[in-house]
C-alpha cells in the first residue's frame, strides 16, 4: 500500500509540473492557427479578415443577428490577439490574463457560431478556467520573474547574512 501511495504521490509531483504547459499549449494552438491565416505578411492583415469582421460574423443574440461594430478595428485586433496571447501562454508570460483574453474571444466565438459550443468553444474555456485557476506552473516566465522577485524583495535576508 505504501508503494502504491508513493507511486500516487510521485504522478502527482510530475502532473503538477506538466499539466500547466501541457494546458497552456493546448489552448494556444487553435488561437494561434487562427490567427495565422488572417495575415498576409509581416504587419500586413490579410483583406479576408477584414471581410469576415464586415460581411460573414454577426453576433447571434436573443434570436438576432447583429453585425459587428467598427469591423476593421476589431479585426486588426483580433487578429494580433490570435498571435500575440498564444505566444504569451506558451512561454508563460502574463499567463492569467492571456488565458481570460482567450477566454473572452471563445464567448465572442460562442455568440458568432453558437453551433460550435460542444466542440470547440466548452473545450477552449475550460482550458482557459483552467489556467487561470492553476496559474503558468513551475516551466513558465511567470514563474521565474515571481521566483526574482522573492530573491530581491526588502528584508529577505541572504544565506550569507544569516551565517554572519
Amino acid at each position: 500500500m505504501a508503494a502504491l501511495e508513493a507511486v500516487i504521490a510521485w504522478l502527482a509531483c510530475v502532473a503538477q509540473v506538466v499539466a500547466p504547459p501541457l494546458l497552456r499549449i493546448a489552448l494556444a494552438v487553435p488561437f494561434f492557427k487562427s490567427g495565422l491565416t488572417k495575415w498576409d505578411g509581416f504587419l500586413s492583415l490579410a483583406p479576408t479578415a477584414q471581410f469576415l469582421f464586415e460581411d460573414q460574423f454577426k453576433l447571434h443574440i436573443f434570436g438576432q443577428a447583429y453585425s459587428f461594430p467598427m469591423p476593421d478595428t476589431l479585426a486588426l485586433l483580433d487578429s494580433v490577439a490570435e498571435i500575440a496571447l498564444p505566444v504569451l501562454l506558451v512561454i508563460g508570460l502574463a499567463t492569467r490574463f492571456s488565458a481570460l483574453g482567450l477566454l473572452v474571444m471563445t464567448v465572442v466565438i460562442q455568440l458568432v457560431v453558437p453551433e460550435g459550443w460542444a466542440n470547440f468553444h466548452l473545450p477552449w474555456a475550460s482550458l482557459a478556467v483552467a489556467i487561470i485557476a492553476l496559474g503558468p506552473g513551475k516551466l513558465s516566465l511567470d514563474h521565474l520573474i515571481a521566483l526574482s522577485w522573492s530573491w530581491r524583495r526588502p528584508g529577505r535576508q541572504t544565506a550569507q547574512a544569516k551565517t554572519d
